[in-house]
Formats: structure tokens, C-alpha cells, sequence
């Protein structure tokens, strides 16, 4: 468990940080800009919470919980650090797959793609998933510099897959959907 009893420690005022393994890197470092952008998903997700049901906020509240997963193997380099590293697991890819089909099964097939909006969890859902997919794009360019365990890229891959599901769940099951129309406004 993490205890933490100082919010600053001046460690990062000279544009570095420390890494789970303790080493230091630049702030601007591809890990950094990685598990920070997985961050931000995580911040994006609780919006989305705020205007969800107790189901949705319950699968919302694991993968944000699973978020922190992410940020913590993103953050230890590979044999780094001597001690347990918390890495992200092929159960977890898994449990978003089945989520992903299980309301999918319920979803009308789309003959367009969907605009952000609708509801405003929906429209949060869909800000995340954006969110997700540039993470997504860091890491998998990290993955071509350094070695990553590669869950965490799966994990990323589905996760965006399963907002997009989920914003149209709670679209009243893709009824509020807002569907492009190519060249409705030339």
C-alpha cells in the first residue's frame, strides 16, 4: 500500500522524476507522458462518474481503479526495482472484453459513426476515450524503444473500445446516439 505523508519534495523542481524503479528521467520522458496521459484518462473517467447510473459508475469505478494498475507498471521499467512489480494482467484485458460484449449484444449495429454526445455521460465517456487512444499511441511508441509488458497495451486497445460501447449503453442504448452525416452542411 501507498502511504503518503509529504505532498511535495521539491525532487521534480529541476524537471526530473523518479520512475518506480527509482531512477530519474525528464519530465518530457515518453514513460512520463505515458502513465500521465493514463492519468488523465482516469481524471476524464470521473466526469463521466458524475453523471452516471450505480451500475455504469461501479465498472467505471474498477477501471479507473485498474488505471492506477496501468500507471504503476507504466512507471517501473521491466526488472526494475527488485521488489514486486505491479504489472497489469491478461484478466483484466479480458473482463473489458467481456463487458465490451455483453452490452454490445444489446446495441443496434451502426450504419454511421457516432459523434460525440448525447447524454452527458455518453459525452464524457467519449472525451475519455479520446483520451485513452492518445495514451494508447504513447505507449505503443514506447513499446518500440523500450520493452513493456504488453498487457498494458492491450489493456489501452480495449479499454477505448469499451468507453465507445458504454457511451452508447448509456445513450439509452444507442438511441440518443448522435450519427455523422457525411456532407449534411456543405
Amino acid at each position: 500500500m501507498v502511504r503518503l505523508t509529504r505532498i511535495y519534495t521539491r525532487g521534480g523542481d529541476g524537471g526530473e522524476t523518479s520512475l518506480g524503479d527509482g531512477s530519474r528521467v525528464a519530465k518530457q520522458d515518453l514513460r512520463v507522458a505515458a502513465y500521465g496521459t493514463v492519468d488523465e484518462a482516469n481524471a476524464a473517467i470521473g466526469l463521466a462518474r458524475l453523471h452516471a447510473e450505480a451500475a455504469v459508475d461501479a465498472a467505471l469505478a474498477r477501471i479507473q481503479n485498474d488505471l492506477f494498475d496501468l500507471g504503476a507498471d507504466l512507471c517501473t521499467p521491466e526488472g526494475g526495482g527488485g521488489k514486486p512489480e505491479l504489472r497489469i494482467l491478461a484478466s483484466q484485458v479480458a473482463r473489458l472484453e467481456s463487458e465490451i460484449d455483453t452490452m454490445n449484444a444489446e446495441l443496434k449495429p451502426l450504419d454511421s459513426f457516432v459523434l460525440p454526445g448525447g447524454t452527458a455521460c455518453a459525452a464524457h465517456l467519449h472525451l475519455a476515450r479520446t483520451v485513452v487512444r492518445r495514451a494508447e499511441r504513447l505507449v505503443a511508441e514506447l513499446a518500440r524503444r523500450e520493452t513493456l509488458n504488453p498487457e498494458a497495451l492491450k489493456y489501452l486497445n480495449r479499454l477505448s473500445d469499451h468507453l465507445f460501447v458504454l457511451s452508447r449503453h448509456v445513450n439509452d442504448k444507442g438511441a440518443r446516439d448522435v450519427l455523422w452525416r457525411p456532407g449534411a452542411h456543405r
